[in-house]
């Protein structure tokens, strides 16, 4: 230790204000406010660079709310800081205070690089001891740990405003902002960066995707086990910086870069009318449970920002686990909801998100260890005039419920319907008995969504996401292929409901890619048009691999990222599915807003949606071996540049073909072929005016395992 944790300095100091929290930067210089309810001191320490010693050590000696604050006159955007706290160090009830550890501040805007837990540094304990967490480490980490940066908020947006499309006419694009241009193929000035992403936007307008869904972007941190095996935390959630965007996508080219690089992607997004969704891990921080790292909270105000538990004689020494990552904030504690909810209308007000998708938000409605839907959090995002106009999606499990609070969150909320996978997967693979559910699935879940005040577009609705196998994957693999996590292929679900088409894997048989692509199609039509907000996952569209592995969350290299060379491979697949997102909204009775009732509610005498077996009778809904459903959409129910107009969908699972009787048009109309995925590429989806008119029948083959639109008008 090179200098003694007292108060040193030459600066004009003031007493400041205790708001707002954070790095509040000024024209004379910087406010800083920190809670802490049970520290005893609290010193701020300057620096000039990342690796250095302090420049400055300044006692807070204000405190109001449980806020300790100062404003050091003179401070300038990009000056570099960090805590050191005071108070007891007694893990077994809860109080991890060492003033050995420098602390990045809870608020910073910006950090000056990653964590690395060097020589253990970053841990308040020593693991060399037999009591483990429960002794003190005296060593001083202060060089090692990278610095919070005062960032200003002076960007020129340009007049930016956000798109505010409306749920219903979503078509999101789950991503990694790195993995989307770090390959070399992608060409791009600025690979695997906030910078790099601009140069693909013509793509994602070109696919006339409207929104895109950003895994963590986020600060995180990289756990020592990854690390210790060669690999990485590419997915990122291990967030430690809530307020900061990740560092490692910028260019580095001065600290704090990355606000500015990230406010730049935002406003090109949005120029291209695209939203921008983050995905936030707001359910545990990066820290770990008793035996993981002290970066922040645990040694600013553990017994505040986390859910403790214990044992008789230790009552607070360990972490709730609801998430799988070793603790759980605490979102029953009035600070902790403060700052999640500051953190939030940062990134809306100041960064201009137009929402966020919460990873594991059941751990967010827990009150007593259990889900609420009536919980704190809920509420205060309801009342907060910033937060209840974006959009909200809820990733509706967690560790101790998974599935159990699908359809189960509030009015404000959409939701990642996990059903809606499993069916359709197990339907598009020929799975036995999936018919009943697919009916509730392709009409945006009226029984998970339906008797609360929300609708069908509160339904986010995927075939595959981030933590998962592609689409591709879900139609060459039988098994999962992990072996390169280094977990001797333990890790990641056994549950895919996948089938590999004969070939386990990459194939030359042409027989088996083409029937692969022709599932991938059938994919495509079952998730654009169903009812609901369709989500694909980014690569899907030209058939993107990670070659069997289904939790690619430490592959931070070819397995992860895009390679781009597949857009040529195949660029089939790419038109189909930008036909398929055309189609969806052209024809507007697939982004319909309420759920179908099965009525005429435009006095034409066509209800909203009939449901057909093959042959027009009423579909037999639990015959277990029914895999061919049909059904009539009638477009005139909703407002279209197109107007009046019906839609025949015949979704063939079967492995034999199937005659399907089509229904006799009235008023002079006709059927009109669109889409047919078994037939070849440039037959398979017809263009707008070119549809191959029916001659006059009663029946239509419908090959195996396939998908037919037909076009009346």
């Amino acid at each position: 230790m090179g200098y003694e944790l007292k108060h040193r300095t030459n600066r004009k100091v003031s007493s400041g204000k205790y708001y707002p929290l954070g790095a509040a930067l000024y024209k004379d210089g910087v406010n800083f406010a920190v809670y802490s309810q049970n520290a005893s001191e609290v010193f701020l320490l300057l620096f000039d660079r990342p690796d250095g010693e302090p420049t400055d050590i300044i006692k807070l000696e204000n405190r109001t709310k449980y806020i300790w604050y100062t404003f050091v006159h003179g401070l300038k955007a990009g000056q570099l800081y960090g805590y050191k706290v005071k108070g007891d160090f007694n893990p077994a009830y809860g109080m991890r205070f060492n003033e050995n550890k420098l602390l990045i501040d809870p608020y910073a805007k910006a950090l000056t690089g990653k964590f690395k837990n060097t020589d253990n540094l970053l841990l308040a304990y020593d693991p060399n001891l037999y009591a483990k967490d429960l002794s003190m480490d005296n060593r001083d980490n202060t060089q090692v740990v990278p610095k919070s940066i005062v960032v200003a908020d002076n960007f020129e947006w340009q007049g930016d405003v956000h798109p505010d499309i409306p749920f219903e006419k979503l078509i999101i694009y789950e991503v990694h902002l790195k993995g989307f241009t770090a390959h070399r193929s992608s060409g791009v000035k600025n690979p695997g960066m906030y910078l790099g992403f601009i140069e693909k936007i013509p793509h994602l307008k070109d696919l006339g995707i409207n929104a895109v869904e950003f895994l963590p972007v986020q600060e995180f941190c990289v756990e020592d086990f990854l690390l210790n095996k060669g690999l990485t935390n590419y997915w990122g959630y291990n967030t430690i910086g809530f307020f900061a965007p990740e560092s490692s996508y910028s260019t580095k080219s001065f600290p704090g870069c990355q606000v500015n690089e990230f406010k730049t992607l935002v406003c090109e997004l949005h120029k291209a009318g695209i939203e921008v969704i983050m995905d936030v891990v707001y359910n545990h921080t990066g820290e770990g449970n008793e035996l993981g790292t002290t970066m922040c909270f645990k040694g600013i105000d553990n017994p505040t920002y986390y859910t403790l538990t214990g044992t008789y004689r230790e009552p607070y020494r360990y972490y709730m686990n609801y998430t799988g990552c070793g603790n759980s904030l605490n979102l029953a504690n009035t600070h902790v909801i403060r700052f999640v909810m500051d953190s939030l209308r940062y990134w809306v007000e100041e960064m201009h998100v137009d929402g966020f998708r919460f990873d594991l938000a059941s751990v967010l409605g827990r009150e007593e260890g259990w889900f609420q839907k009536s919980a704190s959090f809920f509420d205060a995002i309801s009342q907060d005039p910033v937060l209840n106009r974006i959009k909200l999606i809820a990733e509706p499990w967690d560790l101790g419920t998974y599935q159990d609070q699908v359809g189960n969150f509030p009015v404000d909320w959409s939701e990642w319907n996990g059903r809606f996978r499993d069916v359709m997967r197990r339907f598009g693979k020929g799975d036995s008995g999936q018919v009943r559910d697919i009916g509730w699935r392709l009409t945006g879940s009226a029984d998970l969504y339906g008797d609360d005040g929300r609708s069908a577009y509160n339904s986010i609705n995927f075939i595959t996401c981030h933590d998962g196998f592609t689409l591709n994957d879900l139609v060459s693999y039988n098994y999962k292929h992990n072996e390169a996590n280094l977990e001797n292929n333990n890790d990641g679900t056994n549950d895919n409901n996948s089938w590999n088409c004969g070939v386990e894997g990459e194939t030359d048989d042409e027989g088996v890619i083409n029937l692969r692509k022709q599932l991938v199609k059938n994919y495509a039509c079952y998730l654009l048009f169903s009812s609901g907000t369709p989500m694909i996952l980014g690569g899907d569209e030209f058939m993107r691999t990670q070659e069997g592995n289904n939790n690619a969350y430490c592959q931070d290299n070819d397995i992860s990222w895009f390679d781009w060379d597949y857009v040529k491979k195949n660029s089939d697949i790419l038109t189909f599915f930008k036909k398929t997102i055309a189609l969806t909204k052209r024809y507007t009775i697939l982004q319909r807003r309420k759920f179908f009732l099965g009525r005429d509610l435009n006095a034409n005498h066509i209800p909203d949606i009939t449901w057909f077996g093959k042959n027009l009778d009423k579909p037999s809904w639990d015959d277990p071996e029914l895999r061919t459903l049909c059904y009539q959409l009638d477009g005139g129910e909703e407002r279209s540049e197109v107007g009046d107009y019906q839609l025949f969908i015949i979704l063939n699972a079967d492995f034999n073909l199937q005659s399907v009787k089509i229904l006799q048009l009235k008023d002079g109309k006709k059927w009109y072929r669109v889409i047919d995925t078994s037939l070849k590429s440039g037959e398979d989806f017809l263009d707008v005016g070119k549809e191959i008119f029916l001659s006059p029948s009663d029946y239509y083959i419908a090959n195996p395992r396939s998908t037919v639109v037909l076009l009346g008008k």
